[in-house]
């Protein structure tokens, strides 16, 4: 069959990112299809998108959302009409079966089907693609793949892909070149699933809880291939790199034996790291820590369960630093309990975190299938009616968001290492224009004081 993977994502902020999930379904579909990825931001416009699909002809055509919402009450931004515009595309210049996936999708993956009048869906990893395609191909019945749901039947979120894990990244992909060019990041990935218990976190729910390695060799060749084709800095995806410090410390020493010599980054916990550890990570190339801190309450750690304590964010911020690392912390403030005691203990003591920039996300998105939706409906702040695709924050009881937006704006007056979200379209703006002028990866160094 002719596959077109379509990538209808247009958030380009703080930076582009490069659809590394459909590198996946492709190198799950690729051995008997044929297959095309079209990335919007690297076609350009939805009229471009119109001919590539006139001109390919698929006989299905995939697309990945990967955000519903940029998940921001200081700058909303909701992406469900650019889908429904991109449905509405798909079915005026083809005749093509609409399957839809991704993480987006499998987080509201029934509201968004009806939304888009999609033929398929997949629910949670998209690997499965490739079943659907075997049994229409066949003539199965497809209702009893797992994850797979249609207009007729809807099945819940499957176990984990089990199968191994293959990534067809081509250097000949036409997107390839805009990320390269735009930012130079591309990205890779070095295991699936989180074995964390955070309440507001829905990747144990689209990736499953067992942690499932990709080998460290494989990791290092495909940093290579990263390397080769002209990325200038790669992002690991892994929901949390260090979840398990000795895969991660495997991948680190394959990079360095395969030659590796790309800047990275990657997002970690503020756990207690063993001895060395960043120093073995900045030997590997690591430049960029970007800690999930959240809080430094201790409040409000128990609140959001988090696995560590205030000791360990800055054992971990300390050992991160003297191995010359730029670090970053990222913080979730009004979940449950945060009330104006907690957010000052978060403010006087984040001016302790020295040499750093700290991002500070005002309210927490309400996600099914989390925790947080749970204490939600039972605090009767939501309804288990309400399908949440526009977004819906958590209020705590003792502070009002707006309240605790109007305490950031003042605590971030004169430091510009305090960055309300991800800095919004000015800052887009900026790193656009520093990438244009030959600048690579993250950038948000330049605001450490």
């Amino acid at each position: 069959m002719r596959v077109l993977l379509i990538s209808p994502n247009t958030l380009t902020e703080p930076y582009p990112v490069y659809p590394l999930g459909l590198d996946y379904v492709a190198g799950a579909l690729a051995p008997d299809h044929l297959v095309r990825i079209a990335d919007i931001n690297a076609v350009g416009d939805w009229d471009s998108l119109s001919e590539i699909i006139r001109v390919f002809s698929p006989e299905v055509i995939g697309m990945s959302l990967r955000n519903i919402d940029n998940t921001d009450t200081t700058n909303p931004k909701v992406f469900v009409e650019e889908y429904r515009e991109a449905a509405r595309i798909i079915r005026r210049n083809s005749n093509a079966l609409l399957v839809c996936g991704g993480s987006g999708f499998t987080i509201f993956a029934e509201q968004i089907f009806d939304t888009v009048e999609a033929d398929y869906g997949i629910i949670g990893e998209g690997e499965r693609f490739a079943l659907l395609l075997d049994a229409i191909t066949n003539q199965k019945d497809t209702t009893s793949i797992p994850g797979v749901i249609t207009r007729h039947s809807r099945n819940g979120i499957p176990d984990p892909w089990n199968k191994e894990l293959v990534r067809a990244f081509n250097k000949d992909y036409s997107h390839v070149r805009f990320y390269v060019e735009n930012g130079g990041m591309l990205n890779l990935q070095t295991k699936r699933g989180c074995n964390l218990k955070c309440i507001y976190c829905s990747y144990p729910y689209i990736e499953g809880r067992n942690l499932r390695f990709i080998s460290p060799k494989e990791v290092a060749e495909t940093a290579l291939e990263l390397q080769e084709v002209g990325a200038k800095y790669f992002y690991v995806t892994d929901s949390i790199f260090n979840s398990d410090y000795p895969h991660s410390i495997a991948v680190a020493r394959a990079f360095r034996k395969a030659g590796v010599t790309l800047p990275w980054g990657a997002f970690f916990a503020p756990t207690r790291p063993p001895d060395d550890y960043f120093r073995i990570m900045a030997d590997a190339g690591l430049t960029h820590v970007e800690f999930g801190t959240e809080s430094l309450s201790g409040t409000m750690l128990a609140s959001y369960r988090k696995p560590f304590l205030l000791d360990h964010v800055f054992n971990a911020h300390e050992a991160a630093l003297d191995a010359g690392l730029h670090v970053g912390h990222y913080f979730l403030l009004g979940g449950p309990g945060e009330t104006s005691d907690t957010l000052n203990e978060t403010f006087s003591t984040a001016v302790e975190l020295q040499k750093a920039v700290l991002f500070f996300f005002c309210g927490i998105r309400i996600y099914p299938h989390t925790e947080l939706y749970d204490i939600a409906i039972e605090e009767g702040k939501i309804s288990r009616y309400w399908d949440l695709l526009e977004p819906v924050f958590y209020r705590p009881d003792s502070i009002d968001i707006d309240e605790i937006v109007r305490r950031v704006q003042s605590q971030a007056r004169d430091r510009p290492n305090w960055v309300i979200g991800s800095g919004g379209e000015q800052t887009a703006r900026v790193l656009s224009r520093m990438y244009e002028r030959g600048h690579s990866g993250p950038l948000w160094e330049h605001l450490i004081r």
